[in-house]
């Protein structure tokens, strides 16, 4: 039997697509069903992936946090002297309301940092409380981006959409890092896992 050359094309065509659509996603990271680019552009610097895992609090899996950096780093000094952009991507796996959510990002600074800092920080933590207050609630599959914006400051984005102005302060910025990589992190597997650690079976970990 013999095929017209149109009719072949259009089987090669066929063909080539069904490939691409079985061929695993390139340039994404998955943890726990939801996908994380391996790179992202922040002020016009590529970020990479360096680490992401689950925020657990007891029973409940809260978000997915991602830290992306210029390069690979997998201790928390060389994150928090790394040059350049930084992003720490989180994303919602259930509905947290403001309050809640808040309280721990505030807690998180509050544990990892001592009184000098307190003191210095006094009026950037005041403006970033104001952050958690103009979100009425966060939702599952909501994305919170936390930038380190170089000569500019700390840039907070839900869903794409500005919601606070800079901070400029990048000891600040290392502050909320230490929300995650402090010594009192909020959730030490995820501790681990986002300085490029690999995820252990029994593992969790972490405070509630």
């Amino acid at each position: 039997m013999r095929f017209h050359q149109p009719f072949l094309t259009v089987v090669a065509a066929i063909g080539a697509a069904a490939l691409v659509s079985l061929s695993p996603v390139v340039g994404a990271a998955e943890v726990a069903g939801i996908t994380l680019d391996d790179t992202v552009r922040v002020a016009n610097q590529d970020l990479r992936l360096n680490g992401a895992g689950i925020r657990h609090k007891l029973i409940f899996k809260v978000y997915v946090a991602g830290l992306y950096l210029p390069e690979k780093k997998n201790t928390v000094q060389d994150v928090l002297s790394a040059q350049g952009a930084r992003r720490v991507t989180i994303v919602m796996m259930r509905d947290v309301s403001n309050e809640e959510f808040g309280r721990g990002f505030m807690g998180g600074i509050q544990q990892n940092i001592d009184r000098a800092e307190k003191s210095k920080f006094i009026s950037q933590l005041l403006k970033f409380g104001e952050v958690f207050a103009s979100i009425p609630e966060l939702k599952k599959g909501d994305v919170l981006t936390v930038d380190w914006i170089p000569n500019a400051g700390t840039l907070i984005h839900l869903n794409g959409k500005k919601v606070t102005d800079a901070l400029p302060d990048v000891a600040f910025y290392n502050a909320i890092l230490r929300i995650w990589l402090g010594d009192k992190p909020i959730d030490a597997e995820l501790k681990s896992l986002m300085l490029g650690d690999k995820p252990t079976v029994a593992s969790r970990g972490g405070n509630s």
